[in-house]
């Protein structure tokens, strides 16, 4: 049986002249921007016309572009060979919601292939409206118009997952290694949102906070003091906290150094070589923390890789069209916009 496997990812700028271009395609998505299409398009093209400037001095400092794309062709390569080993005929596909590979050059690539099975695998542990279920929304209709006609399942979430938690729990220590004085505040720190997307019944924040403990208990002694704080806020709205930044000075103010730790981001890119390496780094100086650390992503290490090829076996063990670690619902019942609220 061949089984095609679809890694999903934000996807970033492969160079200067693709920054604008990506940042539209991130502010016409109504699920970042819900307002109608007459509307929310002018608005997508003034926003990333305005922020391109300052995004390409970001992507400058990382040689011009992203390198998320290339970070998950290595995850898929990876992932592809472990799926073989274990006997499955996978082929590894990645399609990215922003910028190239899209989804629709992915879906025809998938439907060339004729596969009895496709399974979708977000690269988002934890699962939310403005992440996973836009870009399976995206998917579906670029897999409509491809003429795919596999089976298809799809896994919504694994924010506890065993492979993952042990990688993340991993990082962390080899950046603990060698070091000496007071132990560090562990910051775990995940991309942020808006408050009102949570009270609409959006599990992410939910999600994120069971990572976190998740990987504080696989860590014991080592994470004696933590805490869960969230990066990358724009705009006026109200966002989901307390925040990275805030968390840092709240170090510095303590006279404890931090390390932070990414618990949502599972590939290197602006947000972590650039926003944790460089900017939070200058922050913790100026605040006066004690040490500044980041553990880097869980990439393709090993237990991260057997846990994504742990998830796709599972799938394709169960009939549900989309089913988290567990193949059930995990989330409380409030929270409305989880992917199985129907379920």
């Amino acid at each position: 049986m061949t089984v095609a496997v679809v890694l999903f990812n934000l996807g970033g700028p492969d160079g200067p002249e693709s920054v604008e271009p990506f940042l539209f395609n991130l502010f016409s998505d109504p699920a970042i921007i819900g307002l109608p299409g007459l509307i929310r398009r002018p608005l997508a093209r003034l926003i990333s016309r305005r922020r391109a400037p300052v995004a390409r001095e970001i992507y400058a400092k990382m040689g011009g572009g992203s390198p998320i794309r290339g970070n998950t062709e290595a995850q898929a390569k990876a992932l592809e060979a472990r799926l073989r080993d274990s006997g499955i005929d996978a082929h590894v596909f990645v399609a990215m919601r922003y910028w190239r590979p899209f989804a629709a050059e992915t879906a025809r690539a998938v439907a060339a292939l004729k596969p009895e099975k496709a399974i979708l695998l977000p690269l988002y542990p934890q699962f939310s409206t403005t992440t996973t279920a836009s870009s399976l929304k995206n998917w579906h209709e670029a897999a409509r118009a491809a003429g795919l006609a596999a089976e298809t399942r799809a896994v919504c979430c694994y924010p506890a997952e065993r492979g993952f938690v042990a990688a993340v729990a991993d990082a962390i220590r080899e950046t603990l290694a060698g070091w000496s004085g007071t132990p560090p505040r562990i910051l775990f720190s995940a991309h942020g949102l808006p408050k009102k997307v949570i009270r609409r019944g959006d599990p992410y924040q939910w999600q994120v906070e069971r990572t976190a403990a998740a990987v504080a208990a696989s860590l014991g002694p080592a994470a004696a003091e933590w805490v869960v704080c969230y990066q990358s806020r724009v705009g006026p709205l109200e966002w989901i906290g307390p925040s990275t930044d805030e968390e840092i000075r709240r170090a510095g103010r303590d006279g404890v150094p931090a390390l932070v730790a990414p618990i949502a981001f599972v590939s290197e890119h602006s947000e972590t070589l650039v926003e944790l390496d460089i900017e939070y780094r200058h922050l913790a100086e100026q605040a006066g923390v004690p040490a500044y650390r980041r553990a880097p992503t869980v990439d393709a290490r090993a237990a991260f890789i057997d846990g994504l090829a742990g998830l796709v076996q599972g799938a394709l063990q169960r009939p549900a069209a989309i089913a988290p670690g567990g193949g059930t619902r995990i989330c409380p019942g409030e929270f409305g916009r989880c992917a199985l609220a129907s379920s």
